[in-house]
């Protein structure tokens, strides 16, 4: 008897983010057949009907129909699971029920938990959890109101290839000509976006800007101190190298 192997729909408004995700899943579960990708929730509701996927990968923030909405309508069909960008805060909601959840950029050994558990679950019916989205629903609506959606990755483009990188991996960005410098604690990057627009896309309590040309990551500083020029200068934590802070962000650190 042949075993039929299960079928997954991807829904996200970034095709970047459908294809990493597809492409982890076809690590982390080979098996696994994407029959269809959405860009928003209509979308994913429609390409649902059509092709009956065991499990539904849904992004919740998507223009129009969000993953929330779709998931209400999905639930009783197949088994969902949430990508989103929300904070630590706000997936506690998801650990008390049956919803799973994979937090963007996608993590190889979350996704390969996902996929253990959703390996179980196939042998079951869909859970009800309607109750649970409506109360998920309020929850990361009142998240959003009360805390901006900060950029939370970064895309970069590495030869023929897109890489995500998490803005928690960064440990600063620095003006260079026409680009930008990404800079992590085992690589350099360029982007093209300019660091105005990242100061104002970038949770000012994750990053501060110390000089014109340069965004640092808080929790990166390990040392501040004064150079024999009397400059400001940033030590990072388990990287070589210095930054100056400018004076006119030198207030930033008035406790030296």
């Amino acid at each position: 008897m042949t075993v039929q192997a299960p079928t997954a729909l991807i829904a996200d408004d970034e095709a970047p983010m459908r294809d990493q995700l597809r492409m982890r899943l076809r690590e982390a579960w080979p098996e696994l057949r994407i029959v269809a990708e959405a860009a928003n929730g209509s979308e994913a509701l429609a390409l649902a009907a059509q092709h009956g996927p065991d499990i539904a990968f849904l992004d919740i923030r998507m223009p129009g129909m969000g993953g929330i909405d779709a998931a209400r309508q999905l639930y009783n069909r197949c088994h969902i699971v949430f990508a989103t960008a929300y904070d630590q805060y706000a997936l506690d909601a998801f650990e008390q029920g049956a919803i799973d959840y994979l937090l963007k950029p996608v993590s190889p050994t979350r996704l390969q938990t996902t996929c253990e558990r959703l390996r179980a679950r196939l042998t079951r019916a869909p859970q009800d959890i309607g109750a649970q989205l409506a109360e998920l629903g309020s929850l990361l609506k009142g998240s959003s109101e009360a805390r901006p959606n900060y950029l939370r990755w970064i895309q970069a483009q590495v030869g023929g290839s897109l890489r995500m990188v998490s803005t928690r991996e960064i440990l600063y960005f620095q003006a260079d000509d026409k680009y930008t410098c990404v800079q992590t604690a085992t690589a350099q990057l360029l982007i093209r976006k300019t660091l105005k627009e990242l100061a104002d896309e970038l949770d000012p309590d994750e990053f501060w800007r110390i000089h014109r040309s340069t965004l640092v990551r808080v929790d990166a500083i390990a040392e501040v101190y004064r150079d024999a020029r009397g400059r400001q200068m940033l030590r990072l934590r388990d990287f070589p190298g210095e930054l100056e802070v400018s004076r006119n962000h030198g207030h930033l650190f008035q406790q030296m």
